[in-house]
This record gives C-alpha cells, structure tokens and sequence, in this order.
C-alpha cells in the first residue's frame, strides 16, 4: 500500500466506505478542492484500489471556539509575550476507509502517517495543532489507541484539536 496525492488528472476507481457523503466528497469535492487550493486529498492505495483516502487543509484554533477553561490549556503552550487569540492548525477535512479494508487499523495507520508526515514535513506552513472536522461519531476512534490525544472539544462545529506533539 502507498499513499499518494491526488492529481486532477487522476482516474478515481470505486470507493464505498458506507458513508454517502464522505463518498461524495471523494467523487465530487475533492478535485474541485483542490483546482481551488481549499484542500489537498491523498488516495491509500492498494494494487490499484482505493483503500481509503484523506484530506488536509489549513484551519485555526481560537479563543472564540474553545470551551471554557481548555483555552488556558492551549495558551499554556506559548511564552507570555505570544499567546494569541487564534494559532495556526492543519485540519483533517475528511478520512475514509473502504468498507472492503475495515478491521486493519487502516484508519489509526493513516492518522500516525498524517501526524509523522506533518511534524517532518513542516517547512512550508507553520502550525501548532491539527484539527479535525469528524463525526462526533467518530470521536473514539481518534482518542482510541494514541491515533490522536484529543485535548479539546471545539464549540460551534463537530471538530476538535490534537496535539501535534
């Protein structure tokens, strides 16, 4: 298996992860996404299969989203004279795993490839947290075996903040 970015001259094969509108945003969102530079997907792909896909654009955290006193958490991080309102992130728009490649830990395997990939790779954008616009379904599977140490419930959306550290 091997990840790879998706081009617009790449020829998408079936997909199905059981969700409509993840399948959707792979057949329908995610070239256009990226022909207008909002998000970047990558296709994991297997001899030729959709195995699952992701995409990562840029977001940010800020003081106005944080519930109560997690903000403090956050601005804990940074020297006094740095705490901001807001900090740089990289969300995770989407993840889906076809329901062909369910069971493999497919799901938690991409969330270290994201994270590994983005604490080597931080040359052209800086951030300090990765986000993630997910199900609140979905919420255990990113706190499940280490994928993502979720610190905080973000208001106003059903995301939330990782660590990226």
């Amino acid at each position: 298996m091997k990840v790879v970015p998706l081009t617009p001259d790449y020829e998408l094969t079936a997909f199905d992860c059981g969700d409509e509108q993840l399948n959707n945003f792979l057949f329908e969102d995610a070239k256009p996404s990226l022909e207008l530079r909002i998000a970047n997907t990558f296709i994991l792909e297997d001899d030729g299969r959709i195995a699952a896909y992701f995409c990562l654009l840029n977001d940010k955290v800020s003081k106005d989203e944080i519930i109560g006193s997690r903000w403090k958490k956050i601005r804990a991080n940074f020297p006094s004279g740095k705490q901001f309102r807001s900090y740089p992130t990289v969300k995770i728009g989407r993840l889906a795993v076809s329901v062909d490649y369910r069971g493999q830990n497919i799901g938690t395997w991409l969330m270290d490839k994201v994270k590994g990939t983005l604490r080597q790779s931080s040359t052209h954008s800086a951030f300090r947290y990765i986000t993630v616009d997910a199900y609140l379904s979905a919420v255990q599977f990113y706190e499940k075996g280490g994928a993502c140490d979720v610190d905080n419930i973000v208001g106003g959306h059903h995301g939330f903040v990782c660590s990226s550290t």
